[in-house]
This record gives C-alpha cells, structure tokens and sequence, in this order.
C-alpha cells in the first residue's frame, strides 16, 4: 500500500482512526445499483475486511445506475467484478466473495464475523429475514429502503425503521418485522418521496437470467448513489464510533 494513499483521509479523521478502519470487517450484500456505491466508498475510506455477497451477474440495463456496470463487465458475475474493483483501489484489502441468493439457509454464512452489515438487496423476504437474523444475533446492519422511482435527491434521509414515513418498502418491511416480534431500531436510509408503486407480485417480471422474478423499476444514478454513500457515510460513523452523523 502506497504511504500516501489514505493521506487526506489521516488528515480529517487521525491515523489512529484510519488504522482502525483497516481492520474492520464490513459485508456488503447486494452490489447493484446502491451496495455498489456503498462499497466504493468503504473501501475508497480504507476498509480492510470486505466481503461481497450477491448472486447475480451484470446486464446492459445495469450501466445507467451501477457503479461496477460497464460494456466489459457484461455477462460477468458481480461479485468478481467487485472484488477485481476492490483490490484495484486497495490492494491489501482482504477480499470474500459469497455468489449465493441470500435466504434463511446462509444468514449465518454471510454475517459472521462482521463488525457491520450493509443490506442492500431488493428481495422483500430476504431483506425482513436477514434484519431479524441480524437484530436477534446483535450484529450491526444499516439496511437500504426504496431508492427506485424516486426523482428529488433532497429528500434523501436517515432514520431507524420504525421512524421511516412515506416509503412502500419500508411500510412492508415494518409489517414483517413486527409479524416477526423484531424491534423496529434498525438503521436505515430511506425516501419519503411520493411514488405510485406496491412492492408486490404482480408487479414482478421473470429475470432473463436467474428466473427468478424481480421489480424492474425505474432509477436514477443520482438517486443510487447516494443512497449507497449514506448507508457508507453511516457504517464509517459506527465503525468509529463517533456519535451523530457527521464525522469530526
């Protein structure tokens, strides 16, 4: 590693907090259009310990929004091409691929051993899943709510589940924690912007690829992304341990 690489970063924060970034661990599980972001900047904050958990593999429609999308990564599995990514910002990174659909059966696979969870899939059931998985085995996890279809970046904002408002998919995914008895203090970043959507089935189309059916909606990069950089902006603020938000 390049002396020089986290300069600026020792500059605001302090070496000592830099070098302790260098050994967390943090799993970022969905690296589409937010998780992609998120982890950029992670790693970009000299994370040290990142595993990349996703099952899916990159398409053309991808390029507008993700980070890790191009012409050449067409075709390819997103968790390589992360990885690849990853160890071209930080080499001395250490680096876990997990290619697996994320479901009851390996909550306990991806999670272990992570000081924070960054959940960043767009699976309604494996999203309640893995916050009650993480919530009742006391492990950190900030989870994303609906970035699709939104249009005005202002309205962009933290808060824990229970306090979100205005959000389709935080509305169910409050519904089945609360089935589930799974406190609702979860952090999350979410859009109180108005959309005209039901997070359900029928608004469901069969994947090209997986077959699995999924919510094509429409999205915006600028939206994406920077839901990805708070979720990121959010677990730097908890690995540090510095209270509030702001980083100082």
């Amino acid at each position: 590693m390049n002396e020089e690489q986290f300069l600026r970063l020792e500059r605001l924060i302090g070496r000592d907090k830099v070098e302790r970034l260098h050994n967390k661990r943090v799993t970022v599980i969905g690296c589409g259009a937010v998780g992609g972001y998120a982890l950029e900047a992670l790693v970009r904050s000299g994370v040290g310990k990142i595993r990349v958990v996703d099952f899916d593999t990159f398409t053309y429609s991808n390029i507008n929004r993700q980070i890790l999308a191009t012409y050449s990564s067409v075709g390819l599995k997103k968790v390589l091409v992360a990885k690849q990514r990853i160890l071209d910002i930080f080499p001395d990174c250490s680096v876990e691929t997990v290619d697996a659909f994320v479901n009851e059966d390996n909550y306990e696979e991806i999670t272990k051993d992570s000081d924070i969870v960054l959940d960043c899939i767009d699976s309604v059931k494996s999203k309640i899943g893995l916050i009650a998985y993480c919530t009742t085995h006391n492990i950190e996890i900030i989870s994303s709510m609906g970035a699709a279809l939104r249009r005005d970046p202002t309205l962009i904002r933290y808060s824990t589940i229970k306090d979100t408002y205005g959000c389709p998919l935080a509305r169910q995914v409050r519904t089945g924690l609360r089935k589930m008895n799974v406190p609702l203090n979860v952090m999350c970043v979410f859009s109180p912007e108005q959309v005209d959507f039901k997070y359900n089935s029928e608004n469901a189309e069969a994947d090209e690829v997986s077959g699995r059916k999924k919510l094509v909606l429409g999205s915006l990069v600028t939206i994406t992304a920077i839901f990805g950089e708070m979720m990121a902006h959010l677990a730097l603020t908890k690995l540090l341990d510095i209270k509030g938000f702001e980083i100082n």
